[in-house]
Parts: structure tokens; C-alpha cells; sequence
């Protein structure tokens, strides 16, 4: 058994809820409060935990598409948020698909680059090299971006951007909705310190801005069903 066999369950955080997910966080709480360097994640998972509305499931699941999907704050695909369609993204894809394989990882019809594949990940690698290039170049830059999304200033302009496409903005749950899964995200960033000792730095060559990203998308999207007219 690894000793970061905690990233395996924590992965579970940021996979579409299903009924048994308040179950999930609580068993993560439970695990990871009982080791005092994870009290500054446990902290955000609890809060997270404390403002989730765990007896609607519906509810969860809207919270996390609008977080993460559709009219998304980010993406849980950390290439794109590296690298945005960059071609390095593709070189990244390449080189984890290799390491997914190698260590016998399913990717559960996801990308190799899709947050929770990487956590699983994380405790089936045996070469310490590979292991930290992996948490320190692409999973704590990529958290760092993804938290500071949740700003609500940024949250505002996507609304916006979204709202002039869309025409409406999907409804999301009330209550510090809009920014809750940033307490999980902001969780695992501690949880990578404690583990890894890291210092948070941007990583080199990073050009995706998320964004800049969905308003094009947007134009390519409206100029294609002009076309279509």
C-alpha cells in the first residue's frame, strides 16, 4: 500500500456526484483529520462539505456541471488549462497516456490529462522523477490558475460571456454556489504541500487563458450556425 493512497479516494471530489457523494467526503474528512499536517485541507474540504446540499442530488449535480461542464467557471481537463489547444497539450496527452498505461491506470472514458485520473495515478507511480514533474509542472500550476477562476470578478466576466452566447445562465444552487469548489481545489493544492513539499510557482510556458478560451469558442459556435442558416 502507498502512502498517498489518500489521492486515490480524494479523486472522488471532483467526479460527478452520484448519491453516495456526501458519503465520500465525509469518509475523506474522516481519513485525513486523523494527521495533523492535512488540517488546512481538511479545513477547505469542510467547508466545501458544510455549504454542499447533500440531500438534493439534483442540486449537487448542477453545482458541479456549472463548476466544471456546462457554462463551466474551469475545466478539470488540466492540459487544457496549461496549454488551452496548444499543440504542447497534445505532447502532454502523448506522454500521460504512456504513463496511465504503465501503471495499469483506467482512465474511465476521460482524458489522461482529467484531474481525477491524475490523482489515481498519483500512488501508482514508482519513479520518484516521473512522480514529481507530474505534482510539481502540471497538477499544482494547473490548481493555481483553477482557484483564482473562482475569483468573482472572473466568475462575473464568464457570466457575461455566457450569457451574451447562451442568452440565459443555467441556475445553480443558492448559497456561495458559484465559488464552492474552489475549497476542494484549494484541499488538494494543501494536500500536494504536505505531501510533496512543494512552493507554488506558474509553470513554464503557460499560455491558456480560460476565459479568453470560451469566447472563442463561443464565436466559432455562433459563426458556425450562421453558416448552417
Amino acid at each position: 500500500m502507498s502512502h498517498l493512497d489518500h489521492y486515490s479516494r480524494i479523486a472522488a471530489m471532483f467526479e460527478y456526484p452520484g448519491i453516495e457523494f456526501p458519503q465520500r467526503i465525509k469518509t475523506i474528512i474522516e481519513e485525513l483529520e486523523t494527521q495533523e499536517k492535512y488540517q488546512e485541507a481538511v479545513s477547505e474540504i469542510k467547508m466545501f462539505f458544510g455549504f454542499l446540499p447533500v440531500d438534493d442530488l439534483k442540486k449537487m449535480q448542477e453545482l458541479f456541471t456549472r463548476s466544471f461542464d456546462v457554462q463551466s467557471v474551469t475545466t478539470l481537463d488540466l492540459g487544457y488549462v496549461l496549454f488551452g489547444d496548444d499543440y504542447k497539450r497534445g505532447d502532454m496527452l502523448a506522454n500521460l497516456n504512456r504513463e496511465h498505461r504503465l501503471a495499469g491506470n483506467e482512465l474511465n472514458n476521460e482524458l489522461s490529462d482529467h484531474l481525477p485520473n491524475l490523482l489515481r495515478l498519483i500512488p501508482k507511480l514508482t519513479d520518484e522523477e516521473v512522480l514529481h514533474e507530474l505534482v510539481e509542472e502540471i497538477i499544482a500550476p494547473a490548481l493555481r490558475i483553477m482557484v483564482a477562476e473562482f475569483s468573482p470578478s472572473r466568475i462575473d466576466m464568464k457570466n457575461k460571456a455566457y450569457k451574451k452566447h447562451y442568452k440565459t445562465l443555467i441556475d445553480v444552487p443558492e448559497t456561495n454556489s458559484s465559488v464552492l469548489y474552489q475549497h476542494t481545489l484549494k484541499a488538494l493544492r494543501e494536500l500536494l504541500m504536505a505531501d510533496f513539499k512543494i512552493v507554488e510557482k506558474p509553470a513554464f510556458g503557460i499560455k491558456s487563458d480560460f476565459l479568453h478560451s470560451i469566447t472563442q469558442e463561443n464565436e466559432i459556435e455562433a459563426k458556425a450556425e450562421n453558416l448552417s442558416q
